[in-house]
């Protein structure tokens, strides 16, 4: 389900894209530059600005893939690039609202932010760790695609009191019943039958 309303959205854009210059690792590059943008955004208090970048950029997140595939064009070297940089822009994005919070001598946020990093990078581990041993793992409740949008959701939300602070919970608790989902699926596959 929600890989097809993905490609209810996508799709148009992917092939307007393929009649183009535009590479997928291009598009990765983007994607990755305009979180870096959103979490300087987010680190000097601009937080309902960044979660429009923050949406924006999982636009390209998403696009980037479905390029490589609808044109011919994926590679070993894209997918490891695109991966990489995934985690590189959740963890400078999270690494802004830290130094915001710290500026804001908000304890709570610090932590939280920091518990979501944890989380967020636990759960994509795990699937590239399975993986890595030759197990397939799409299994997940809270992925990426999930933590963005939420965040981005809190992030727009922020001028309600405590809003971007349940988001950061809500992502935290369920990213962590993720990665025990999955390390359940990883035990699940590999149990001595």
């Amino acid at each position: 389900m929600r890989k097809e309303l993905g490609n209810y959205f996508t799709l148009p854009l992917v092939r307007l894209l393929a009649r183009t210059p535009v590479t997928p690792n291009g598009l990765t590059w983007a994607g990755f530059a305009l979180t870096v943008g959103a979490a300087a955004l987010v680190g000097t208090g601009r937080l309902f600005a960044s979660g429009w970048v923050v949406l924006f950029a999982g636009l390209f997140d998403m696009l980037d893939g479905e390029l490589a595939r609808r044109t011919n064009r994926t590679t070993t070297f894209g997918g490891v690039l695109d991966s990489t940089l995934d985690r590189l822009s959740e963890g400078v994005l999270l690494l802004g609202l830290l130094i915001f919070y710290a500026g804001e001598r908000s304890t709570a946020g610090v932590v939280l932010a920091g518990a979501v990093l944890l989380g967020s990078f636990l759960v994509s581990y795990i699937r590239a760790r399975a993986e890595g041993a030759g197990l397939s793992l799409q299994e997940g409740w809270f992925t990426r695609a999930e933590r963005v949008i939420v965040l981005a959701l809190g992030l727009l939300l922020s001028r309600i009191e405590n809003v971007l602070i349940i988001a950061l919970c809500l992502i935290a608790v369920l990213s962590f019943l993720t990665a025990g989902q999955r390390l359940f699926h990883v035990w699940w596959k590999t149990r001595p039958k």
